[in-house]
């Protein structure tokens, strides 16, 4: 994926804020690109080691290669937690891709994307084998680095010579190797300005209008579903000199999910944090962090701002997680059963500045939260804005020990002392009693 260093001085929030990128399998994002009238290898998907070896028959030419279905880059450098190496591989016939599918599928592939459990792998998708002459990289994004009066972001259509590798590392070591076409997102990508593209990235001469409509065809495509992403690496050029997808990565903005429907219906929640997917069904924006501290708090700027003071003190956020403007009772319970399924968090640290959202609603989701979930960690609370007394007297009433804190700063610093304690405490085989909490 493109990364920091192509854009120098933009800010990265997407892994840290509430916003959520739709990310789909290869196959799928190769179903979409043929759509769009680009050129890709033939494949077809399977789901068992014998159903691949009956696909490799239907593929033209001799050899495949078998690709894992994981929702994760780096696939071909990955090793499988059986020890199998590699999560493309290339097989010279039938026998040989039935033998890779069966020591890829019902696995879980670990790349330098999965983090060290990684990824179930329930499919391969087996894949026309091709000659290249040459590889390279391509990709349309969102740069919100420009600067412009007019907009302060814009896609950008990012090219080099140096495909099949990591494009980061490219635009690290010798940024002069990388070619951005900032577009319009009125007029879009014309012909003459793909050809012009084209033809400063290096390709050969009877490759450049290939090249060029494939461009064009790609940001058709980003326009048109609303991608935050489309990434081609590599993309090829063939013996005839026509380019070619030879894999593909595509993102889109969960903002436009109501446009796309049968797009969203694809999504994999077997590649996601399971706790991700409940959030989902709850309405909350939820991200799953390493720390201990439990995060509840409404707006994103907010709790970004709770995390970055959580560890200027010391301690180690859990979670994002943002309830919105307008969360019911019913979904403060559901934010805290989230918070508690995780067996790292060791103190809760609820911070809310009530606007639309009302502090008496988010109290009394907290108190039914700590009496329904039976919550046994401590629970620091700050609350400001909209009905903020009325909140505080129903924790003051709910008989619940709560830790209830006006001042940003002491809340949050009271939040990881707590977390601290709760651990050496658990540490030592010692409960962490409510009269302790309480004092």
């Amino acid at each position: 994926m493109l990364g920091r260093a192509l854009f120098k001085g933009t800010t990265n929030k997407r892994q840290i804020t509430g916003v959520r990128y739709l990310n789909i399998h290869e196959h799928e994002s190769i179903d979409l690109l043929q759509k769009f009238g680009v050129t890709t290898p033939m494949g077809k998907v399977a789901f068992s080691p014998q159903e691949a070896k009956q696909l490799y028959s239907t593929l033209p030419g001799e050899g495949a290669f078998v690709k894992a279905q994981v929702l994760a880059g780096g696939r071909g450098k990955g090793h499988f937690d059986n020890g199998f190496q590699g999560g493309v591989k290339l097989c010279l016939n039938e026998n040989e891709v039935e033998d890779v599918a069966s020591k890829m599928i019902g696995s879980r592939l670990i790349t330098k994307q999965t983090g060290e459990d990684g990824r179930p792998v329930e499919k391969v998708f087996i894949c026309e084998r091709r000659y290249p002459e040459h590889e390279y990289y391509t990709s349309i994004t969102m740069d919100r680095g420009l600067g412009d009066a007019r907009s302060n972001f814009g896609p950008v259509l990012v090219s080099s010579a140096a495909g099949g590798m990591n494009i980061e590392e490219v635009a690290e070591s010798n940024p002069d190797a990388i070619v951005k076409k900032h577009i319009d997102i009125n007029s879009g990508l014309s012909m003459e300005e793909a050809v012009e593209i084209a033809k400063k990235v290096g390709f050969p001469e009877v490759s450049v209008k290939s090249a060029a409509e494939m461009y064009v065809n790609l940001y058709n495509m980003f326009r048109s579903l609303d991608c935050t992403t489309v990434e081609i690496n590599p993309m090829a050029t063939d013996k005839d000199g026509s380019a070619i997808a030879m894999d593909a990565k595509v993102n889109f903005d969960d903002n436009a999910q109501f446009r796309h429907k049968e797009i969203f219906n694809l999504k994999d929640w077997s590649q996601e944090d399971p706790r991700e997917q409940v959030a989902d069904k709850a309405d909350l924006n939820y991200i799953g962090l390493d720390g201990s501290i439990g995060c509840l708090v409404n707006g994103a700027g907010l709790a970004m701002a709770t995390m970055d003071i959580c560890k200027l003190h010391g301690g180690e956020p859990a979670n994002f997680l943002d309830v919105g403007g307008s969360a019911s009772t019913e979904q403060v319970t559901d934010a805290f059963r989230l918070i508690t399924s995780d067996k790292q968090v060791s103190s809760i640290f609820v911070n809310i500045f009530g606007g639309i959202m009302k502090c008496d609603v988010i109290a009394a989701g907290i108190v039914e939260a700590a009496k329904t979930l039976d919550l046994t960690v401590p629970i620091v609370v700050r609350l400001q804005g909209t009905n903020v007394e009325a909140a505080k007297e129903i924790i003051d009433s709910s008989g619940m020990k709560i830790i209830s804190i006006d001042d940003f700063d002491e809340s949050a610093r009271t939040a990881v002392l707590m977390s601290k304690v709760t651990s050496i405490m658990k540490e030592s085989g010692l409960n962490l009693t409510a009269d302790f909490i309480q004092k």
